[in-house]
């Protein structure tokens, strides 16, 4: 089961670590070394964020300044998310967190894309896994 949205009122080291330790408790062992895009801020480049990827052997994907290139597939994420959920204004931060819940929920189980076969997130990740077994 997913995680409801966690949203902090400041980008801090301790807010970025704790999807990424809830995400790594739930990757399953794999033959290859999994590898986490993100930019460069200063959550990601500091040591604490970088010495719990290095316990997990999990590469880490930094962009370079000025270039998404290497993060586009979130960057592309974050754009949908913007223009499907943050097109209206939330009048409380409650408002905010149930409807990026419902969205997330939404993209993840429900919303089919082409790249996919036409197969949602889950439903994708879900064929891919029985295959590979």
């Amino acid at each position: 089961m997913w995680s409801p949205v966690n949203i902090s009122d400041h980008p801090t080291v301790e807010f970025a670590l704790k999807p990424l330790q809830e995400a790594l408790n739930r990757i399953p062992v794999l033959d290859y070394r999994p590898t986490v895009h993100t930019d460069q801020g200063f959550q990601y480049q500091h040591r604490h964020w970088q010495n719990t990827l290095k316990e997990h052997h999990v590469f880490q994907s930094m962009s370079r300044k000025a270039t998404c290139l290497d993060n586009a597939a979130m960057e592309s994420f974050f754009h949908i998310m913007k223009v499907e959920v943050m097109d209206e204004h939330f009048e409380t931060k409650t408002a905010l967190i149930e409807a990026m819940n419902e969205w997330i929920d939404f993209y993840n189980h429900r919303r089919i894309k082409t790249k996919l076969d036409g197969k949602s997130p889950v439903k994708y990740r879900e064929l891919t896994v029985q295959k590979a077994a």
